[in-house]
């Protein structure tokens, strides 16, 4: 009701606006971020209207997109309980109501059906891309005042076609953002004021295979934003540019990047190699500071290139409490608040049937139950996920041999 009656009331405000004959300016400055409002925006409005602030922060209304770092889920629906292939433990409502701002996954196509899994859909179903686009609809309707980015990792390279109908029979399409030129470079960005007057709040990226000249509103991530080193196993952590390679040597790219900060291991397994997070070093990766931090790896990349990163990646968000909002919250400029922004809504939780095909060995995919609650209990000063990791371990160990 409350958001209702701020909606009704931002058109007489605009029209006031559009009709006052005095410019208004304003310079917001932050570290690393600068943005240049030449004229009255949609911040005025939303002061106006509502005490509400846009992603959380008043600062942020009148701020470009481009112009704020946001954290991001790595495969943000892989949170199947002792799964090998899982990267967080959280639900994706769960991490959007916690203040996550952008949702990466990675999908596959299985008889003409988008659903997200990792690597495989005999390792990690996590469900239809519809059913997955819906709880975010629903999310997005609760929080009118919330921005929110979603990567698609386009898996198996198939035709962004593809991806239409679940976007759009969810629902998701009405709030995605259509830019008005591609590629749009760093100023061309509106502000997350501007995004939310005009209820455009989902901004939808494909890293493969996207073509903005058939479906606009899905947006090819290379040509609008770099990335560092995928999959990085190595806690130096690098602020090179990895992708998309026709940009490695450049000096500094007019686009947003993103910062893969999920450290990982690989295991072997029957010969081949699976790609893993490395669990049992979560308190310092996404610590605030220190060797391997996200604290640290985002100032260095800041002193690289001049600004902060736009995204932070990370496996695990919650591993300690808020310490990667708080790393977001340093590069912006603002004051960390661990007080939720968001309304929680029902996570969708409607069965479904996994695609066919053949499964790998029950012990990649859970932890057996009577083996756990034995095992934490000899283990004291362990903390639950370390225990995962270990026991993860030695189970693929024993894949291999029984393989």
């Amino acid at each position: 009701m409350y958001a209702t009656l701020c909606f009704s009331v931002l058109p007489l405000v605009q029209a006031f606006l559009r009709d006052s004959s005095t410019p208004i300016t304003d310079e917001t400055a932050h570290i690393g971020h600068t943005t240049t409002i030449a004229s009255a925006t949609v911040v005025d409005t939303l002061t106006a209207a509502s005490t509400r602030a846009c992603n959380g922060y008043q600062e942020f209304c009148s701020r470009r997109y481009s112009n704020i770092t946001y954290v991001g889920t790595h495969n943000s629906p892989f949170d199947a309980p002792n799964n090998l292939a899982s990267n967080q433990d959280a639900d994706v409502i769960s991490q959007l109501n916690s203040g996550i701002r952008m949702l990466q996954g990675q999908t596959h196509v299985v008889n003409g059906v988008v659903y997200y899994c990792h690597t495989s859909c005999d390792l990690l179903n996590a469900g239809t891309a519809s059913a997955y686009f819906t709880n975010i609809t629903s999310w997005l309707a609760a929080n009118p005042f919330e921005v929110l980015t979603i990567l698609i990792a386009n898996g198996d390279y198939v035709s962004v076609a593809n991806f239409t109908p679940a976007i759009e029979s969810s629902g998701l399409s009405s709030y995605a953002y259509q830019p008005p030129a591609h590629p749009m470079h760093l100023q061309e960005w509106p502000t997350l004021g501007d995004l939310i007057t005009q209820n455009k709040r989902a901004i939808i990226f494909m890293d493969y295979n996207a073509n903005q000249s058939t479906i606009p509103y899905i947006l090819d991530e290379f040509s609008q934003i770099w990335e560092t080193l995928m999959d990085p196993t190595n806690q130096s952590f690098s602020c090179a540019i990895q992708r998309p390679p026709e940009l490695i040597d450049a000096q500094k790219p007019d686009i947003m990047y993103l910062m893969n900060h999920n450290l990982d291991l690989t295991l072997t397994i029957a010969g081949t190699e699976i790609v893993v997070p490395d669990i049992a070093r979560l308190n310092e990766t996404n610590a605030i500071s220190g060797i391997g931090s996200l604290g640290m790896a985002a100032n260095n990349c800041a002193a690289t290139w001049g600004i902060p990163p736009n995204f932070l990646l990370v496996d695990y968000y919650n591993a300690i409490n808020g310490s990667v909002f708080q790393v977001a919250a340093q590069l912006n400029g603002v004051t960390y608040d661990a007080t939720p922004i968001s309304t929680a809504v029902p996570t969708n939780t409607t069965p479904e049937i996994p695609p066919p095909g053949g499964t790998l060995p029950s012990v990649l995919q859970s932890t057996p139950p009577s083996v756990v609650p034995s095992t934490v209990a000899f283990i004291s000063g362990t903390t639950r996920l370390q225990v995962r990791n270990r026991l993860l371990l030695a189970y693929s160990a024993l894949a291999l041999f029984l393989l």
